[in-house]
């Protein structure tokens, strides 16, 4: 695949209004490949020196020259190095990481012919896939991309992002499309939208679950945070499209405000939406009888999964589905099979005393708080909550975690979560003071084992924090750790050793 550079150009400028490149240099010859890494460039790459937070992208172009990039695309006032060749394009542009999500788009030039993007603190990996679910019951060719990876009805792939960078994303895209895909889920994270790597996928519609601290590692402030989730709504949905928004949820204001304003049709769900309106909801076992007042009309729905924040998800998912062009007579009742993403919330066994085993990705302290809240009323006995904190990241949440699960729960265990390059006993006791009456336990496996242990007939065990993953990063190295396998073995009696 290659494109004359002035053909790639003309079209990232058109698609893209606010991506004006100049281009400098002698060379005109063909773009084979596309990368913001210098040691991915092959001879007829355009090398994107993107500006960072703690590297110039810059200053990687000798290297990316050396190694054959025929084009460079940078910031309009970044230095170029001495001595580059004149045969070398340069290619300057006010937001080189927009500009390289329009270059991405035009290179590989293809897309499923109808795509959503859901943001939000929680709930997007199970919106995304209560999407792609709705699709494919109405006979759609359908795909997710997100935090679990890309699923297509091929199978599933792992991916490193839940919004991959944009040359990986549109590859993705393309492919998925030569494979007959028309509709995609995709789920937008607060660094995937500020990074600009969603800027050129063309938007149906798109949906705003909630709002709550994460990720502050990364962002400077809440506000930031926030704000870079609002950019779906406020510059990435077209006019054309529809904003779906958890009119529950205390972020629905901020989105409604930015939709009336530049006048795009909102949908709202939820028990105070006005689209789809949750009007009552009964525990059936592990599961919930819904009743929906939706589009003008009454709906009664079964939902095989556990927990009020799923029947939100549900919601958001049917209404994007509808907002995308579906009939909302065959969606609303298509809710009701429904197939929770793995680690949300995901029952996974019982312990022989008869306590049932959940696992969750939770890893805020709102998302504990609603996950434990959301077994609770299943819950005859005990709720024990197992979680642990990231290290690397934001550490003002951890006591806020523990103190969020200890609400909760009626016994919490403070364990391992990935501590990556920190000590794990020092992340333990950041989250210790939060709950000072929880219980500490060294090792992930062990503290399973030991919840697994004490749990009788009518208890819950929520394992939070991992869900879907399968490693645990610890001093910098990857190891293998599957929240399920470990479960497994302590329910069956074994140490876990994962292999």
């Amino acid at each position: 695949m290659a494109h004359t550079l002035d053909a790639l150009a003309t079209r990232a400028q058109a698609a893209g209004a606010e991506v004006q490149v100049e281009m400098q240099g002698t060379w005109r010859g063909e773009i084979s490949a596309l990368t913001a890494d210098s040691r991915e460039v092959t001879p007829g790459t355009l090398f994107a020196a993107l500006p960072g937070t703690q590297m110039d992208g810059a200053q990687f172009i000798p290297m990316a020259v050396e190694r054959g990039a025929t084009a460079v695309l940078m910031s309009r006032d970044a230095a170029l190095p001495p001595d580059l060749p004149a045969s070398i394009a340069v290619l300057r542009s006010p937001d080189p990481r927009a500009a390289l999500a329009f270059f991405s788009a035009a290179f590989f030039d293809r897309q499923p012919q109808t795509a959503v993007a859901v943001t939000g603190t929680n709930g997007k990996t199970s919106v995304a896939s209560f999407v792609r679910q709705l699709w494919a019951r109405e006979g759609r060719a359908a795909a997710s991309l997100g935090t679990v990876g890309l699923v297509t009805p091929g199978g599933t792939d792992t991916s490193a992002h839940t919004t991959p960078e944009p040359v990986t994303l549109h590859r993705l895209l393309a492919r998925v499309a030569s494979e007959g895909v028309t509709h995609i889920a995709l789920e937008a994270s607060s660094h995937g939208l500020q990074q600009r790597r969603l800027d050129a996928v063309e938007l149906a519609a798109a949906a705003f679950t909630n709002i709550s601290r994460d990720h502050l590692d990364y962002h400077p402030t809440f506000e930031d945070y926030f704000s870079q989730k609002l950019r779906l709504f406020t510059e990435l949905l077209p006019p054309s499209g529809i904003a779906v928004v958890d009119a529950d949820s205390p972020g629905l204001d901020a989105v409604r405000d930015a939709m009336r304003e530049r006048g795009v049709r909102t949908l709202t769900v939820g028990r105070a939406g006005g689209d789809i309106t949750l009007a009552a909801t009964h525990i059936d076992g592990l599961a919930q009888r819904l009743t929906f007042d939706a589009f003008g009309s009454r709906y009664d729905v079964h939902l095989p999964l556990v927990g009020g924040f799923q029947a939100s998800n549900a919601m958001v998912a049917a209404a994007l589905a509808v907002a995308s062009g579906s009939a909302a007579e065959q969606v609303i009742p298509a809710i009701g099979a429904l197939e929770g993403p793995r680690g949300r919330l995901e029952p996974v066994g019982r312990t022989v005393s008869g306590a049932g085993v959940f696992v969750d990705y939770a890893h805020t302290p709102d998302a504990l708080r609603t996950a434990g809240g959301a077994l609770r009323p299943f819950t005859t006995g005990r709720l024990i909550i197992v979680f642990g904190c990231g290290g690397d990241r934001d550490p003002g949440k951890r006591p806020q975690m523990a103190r969020a699960a200890a609400d909760v729960a009626d016994h919490v265990i403070v364990t391992d979560d990935n501590p990556r390059s920190e000590d794990p006993a020092s992340i333990r006791s950041a989250a210790l003071r939060g709950a000072s009456e929880a219980r500490e336990i060294a090792g992930r496996a062990e503290a399973i084992a030991a919840a697994v242990d004490a749990a009788q007939d009518g208890d819950i065990i929520l394992v939070a924090g991992k869900g879907h993953e399968t490693g645990q990063e610890i001093a910098g190295e990857m190891h293998p750790f599957v929240d399920h396998d470990a479960i497994d073995a302590a329910i069956a009696g074994r140490h876990y050793s994962p292999s």
